[in-house]
């Protein structure tokens, strides 16, 4: 399954998609409306692929896309905001940044995948490097703001091996439709009697929630669940580190923000994180490691020279 190298880009469309959710949010949605501005993500993007196969839940997948639509969407969304709302965004994204090290061990308990050396070596470089770049020494730390982070990343660490767990017969549009439409059905009712009225959105916000429904929704939720249908969690979880990435480039790039020394080190460190977790480099490593057995018995002399000493030919042989 790991050889399975094409996957990686496809899967990395989600994070690097979510990467860019930040800035369209704020720049272009309306502020203070979070469940509702969940929802109308959700909702319009499980509709879209649903229409791509048009396959409703049947049996125990009623109540294992609630399950998942809570735990990965309308929950995992509204913890985020609180988190986003209560902590600078350095330390939520660095809470977040953490994620892999959980899938793994979740993916350890759930579905015995045992986490591999260069995986968890991998994790921890990437964190470090996310610590590196958005770490500034000068961050208030909000308890409640710490715990919703903890909690959310926990809570999607835990659905994401759970989908790849009970979707064995699912298809990937199916799965993210159902996920998608479940989860704005438990959030519209709480955004109703918490927010009120829905909000009025500009041309901006419509197309702002356009690109966020569309690319940072529907494509990439499918595209992340594609990738854990046919790699580890732990490589799925690294290629998650493409998230703080694309918004600190990103930063740069659109908001003209400096990347300092330490930013960029930390990218170079994110960077070398995840391609430690890639099937490619275990490839890599086995080519060189197979590459060095060959040579050491090479060179190694044999064990009838080693025993008996150099063989003299006889007088008839010459």
């Amino acid at each position: 399954m790991e050889a399975n190298f094409r996957w990686v880009p496809i899967t990395a469309i989600a994070p690097v998609a979510w990467g860019t959710t930040y800035f369209v949010t704020h720049r272009f949605l309306p502020a203070d409306y979070p469940l509702y501005g969940a929802a109308i993500r959700a909702l319009p993007a499980g509709l879209l692929l649903l229409l791509v196969h048009r396959r409703r839940p049947h049996g125990s997948w009623w109540w294992k896309s609630l399950v998942l639509g809570t735990m990965n969407m309308s929950a995992f969304f509204a913890l985020v905001y609180l988190a986003a709302q209560t902590l600078p965004t350095s330390i939520a994204s660095t809470i977040m940044a953490t994620s892999p090290i959980v899938m793994m061990l979740f993916a350890w308990a759930a579905l015995s995948e045992r986490p591999h050396a260069m995986h968890m070596t991998g994790a921890g470089i990437g964190i470090g490097g996310v610590c590196l770049m958005l770490l500034d020494g000068a961050s208030t730390v909000n308890a409640s703001g710490v715990f919703a982070s903890i909690m959310a990343m926990v809570m999607s660490s835990l659905g994401y091996v759970l989908a790849k767990k009970w979707s064995a017969d699912v298809d990937v549009f199916s799965l993210t439709s159902w996920q998608l439409i479940a989860g704005a059905v438990v959030l519209i009712p709480v955004a109703v009697a918490t927010e009120g009225l829905p909000p009025a959105l500009d041309a901006p916000a419509l197309i702002g929630f356009g690109y966020v429904t569309v690319i940072a929704t529907a494509l990439a939720f499918a595209a992340w669940f594609t990738g854990l249908r046919h790699l580890s969690a732990g490589t799925v979880g690294l290629i998650g580190l493409l998230n703080p990435m694309t918004g600190v480039l990103l930063g740069t790039v659109v908001a003209g923000e400096t990347l300092a020394v330490q930013q960029f080190c930390g990218l170079v460190l994110v960077f070398l994180g995840i391609l430690l977790g890639q099937p490619f480099t275990a490839r890599l490593v086995t080519l060189v490691r197979a590459g060095r057995s060959t040579h050491t018995s090479h060179a190694r002399p044999s064990s009838t020279a080693r025993d008996h000493g150099p063989v003299i030919p006889t007088p008839e042989c010459q």
